[in-house]
C-alpha cells in the first residue's frame, strides 16, 4: 500500500505519495529554482538541474546544477559589488543586514516548512531552528559597528607619530555552507564575512538547498546591494575546487567542504595565498550543535575575514 504525505513549503498543497506521485493520478510539477548572481536569478548556462528530496525521500523541487561558468559569473558580480559595500559606514551595513532579519521573519512559516522537510524535523523543532537563525542574523548584524572598536587599537610608539591599527575587509569570500544545517548553519557562516564589508560567493548545501534559495529571495527584496551575496547550488565535487582555485577569491570558508575534498581544497587555496577559515578536524560537521550560541555566536568568525592595516601619522601634521 502506498503511504501518503502532505506536501509542505511553497507551491501547491495536496496529498502526495511517498514515491512523488499525486494520489489523484496526476504527476505533480516540481518547481525548478534558479541561481542568485548579481541580484538576478539566472538559469545555469549548462541547463542542468538535479532533484532535491526531503529527508524521507519525498521529491520537493529541482535545483540548478551550477557550472564553472556560473561560479565565475558569481565571482565577477562579487568583485563589482565589493567597493561599494566596503565603503558603507558600519552603522549602515548593520541597518541593511537587520532589514534582512525583518524580511526573514515575514517568511518564517515558509522557512520552517522547508527546514522541516530538508532536515526531517518536527514542526516545533523546525520553528525553533528558524527563530534562532533570525536571531543569529540580528546578533551578527549588531557587530557591524562594534568589531572595529574591539579589534582596532592606538599603539604606543617611541617616536613623534600616531600609530593606529584598523581592521579592513579582506575582499571576496567564498563560503561553502554546512551540508546538514540548511538554514541555521548557513546563516551562522554567511553573516560573519558580510558584517565586516566583504562580498560573498556561497555554495549552498547540495542535498538541502531550498532554505538557501528562499533566503536569496529575501536578499533580493532587501536593501542588500546586488552582487554582495551570490548563491549557487550544485555538486560540491564540481564547484568547490573551482572556487578554491579562483584567483579573484581572497578568502575561503571551508566549513562545509567534504572531508574527501579538504586536502585538495586547501592546496588550491594556498596557491594564491588565500585567507582560510576552516572547521577543526576534531569537529564533526553533521554533529555540530548550531543551536549552541556559545559555539556559534563568535566575534572571531568575523575577524577571520578581516585584514589589519597599521597607519603611521606624524603628530602635529
Amino acid at each position: 500500500m502506498t503511504s501518503e504525505r502532505r506536501r509542505g513549503g511553497g507551491g501547491s498543497r495536496g496529498l502526495v505519495a511517498t514515491d512523488g506521485t499525486a494520489t489523484n493520478g496526476r504527476i505533480p510539477v516540481l518547481k525548478t529554482y534558479k541561481l542568485y548572481i548579481g541580484g538576478a536569478f539566472p538559469r545555469s548556462e549548462s541547463g542542468r538541474s538535479y532533484l532535491v528530496s526531503s529527508e524521507d525521500g519525498l521529491p520537493l523541487a529541482n535545483a540548478v546544477r551550477g557550472s564553472r561558468k556560473d561560479l565565475r559569473d558569481a565571482v565577477r558580480a562579487a568583485h563589482t559589488a565589493f567597493p561599494g559595500w566596503a565603503a558603507k559606514t558600519a552603522m549602515n551595513r548593520g541597518q541593511v543586514l537587520y532589514r534582512v532579519a525583518e524580511l526573514m521573519e515575514g517568511r518564517r512559516d515558509q522557512f520552517a516548512a522547508e527546514v522541516a522537510a530538508a532536515e526531517g524535523l518536527r514542526d516545533a523543532r523546525a520553528s525553533e531552528v528558524v527563530d534562532r537563525a533570525i536571531d543569529r542574523w540580528v546578533w551578527y548584524a549588531g557587530w557591524a559597528d562594534k568589531i572595529t572598536q574591539i579589534l582596532g587599537s592606538a599603539n604606543p610608539v617611541a617616536a613623534p607619530y600616531f600609530n593606529f591599527t584598523i581592521p579592513e575587509p579582506t575582499g571576496i569570500v567564498g563560503v561553502v555552507a554546512p551540508e546538514t544545517s540548511s538554514l541555521l548553519g548557513l546563516v551562522s557562516r554567511l553573516a560573519p564575512p558580510l558584517v565586516s564589508g566583504n562580498t560573498v560567493v556561497l555554495l549552498a548545501s547540495e542535498s538541502r538547498p531550498l532554505p538557501a534559495i528562499t533566503l536569496t529571495e529575501v536578499l533580493a527584496t532587501s536593501d542588500v546591494p546586488n552582487g554582495v551575496v551570490n548563491v549557487l547550488t550544485g555538486r560540491r565535487k564540481e564547484l568547490v575546487p573551482v572556487l578554491a582555485a579562483h584567483v579573484d577569491v581572497d578568502a575561503l570558508d571551508t566549513w562545509g567542504v567534504p572531508d574527501e575534498l579538504r586536502l585538495e581544497t586547501e592546496q588550491l587555496a594556498a596557491d594564491d595565498v588565500k585567507r582560510l577559515s576552516r572547521r577543526a578536524s576534531t569537529v564533526n560537521e553533521a554533529r555540530f550543535d548550531w543551536l549552541d550560541d556559545r559555539a556559534s555566536e563568535r566575534p572571531e568568525w568575523i575577524a577571520a575575514f578581516l585584514e589589519m592595516k597599521t597607519v603611521w601619522h606624524p603628530i602635529g601634521v
